[in-house]
């Protein structure tokens, strides 16, 4: 029997991350339990209204964030704060899939593109590696704003 996964997140800065991945993946930030949110509300603000209606501190609200997939398919990411550092590399890293099907230089040329959205949402550019067939396809290396290695695929 198959199991719902989430992937959990160790962050200084839960909501800003989480909103850094929202704008890499299409996901959203879910609202508050038990809150209806209207066409267009801002989740996050909700949240805040939330936390703060419940007696949550300011200095506290900023301790966990989570984003969901729109269409339901994807897992769930969630975003815990942590005081220290990331100190090494991931041992697990995420692949964001952003040429799928491509090859080549059309391939290449597509996750160039990416990159260049990525580093404009905070992300920066770590290495590109060229296609190696039969094995490799190509792929950019890329971490997060907080250090967190991630693949362009």
């Amino acid at each position: 029997m198959s199991r719902d996964i989430q992937i959990t997140f160790d962050a200084r800065d839960p909501r800003g991350l989480s909103t850094f991945w929202r704008d890499v993946l299409g996901y959203v930030h879910p609202g508050p339990p038990g809150v209806e949110l209207a066409e267009g509300a801002d989740p996050l603000a909700a949240w805040d209204e939330f936390l703060a209606g419940i007696g949550v501190p300011p200095e506290q609200r900023n301790t966990r964030s989570a984003l969901e997939d729109p269409d339901g398919r994807g897992p769930r990411v969630f975003f815990q704060q942590v005081p220290e550092d990331k100190v090494a590399k991931n041992r697990v890293h995420l692949d964001i899939r952003a040429a799928p099907g491509l090859q080549g230089d059309e391939r290449m040329a597509a996750l160039e593109a990416e990159c260049e959205r990525l580093v404009a949402l905070g992300a920066t550019r770590v290495q590109r590696f060229e296609p190696n067939p039969p094995m490799e396809s190509g792929f950019i290396v890329m971490t997060d704003p907080e250090g967190n290695e991630f693949c362009l695929d």
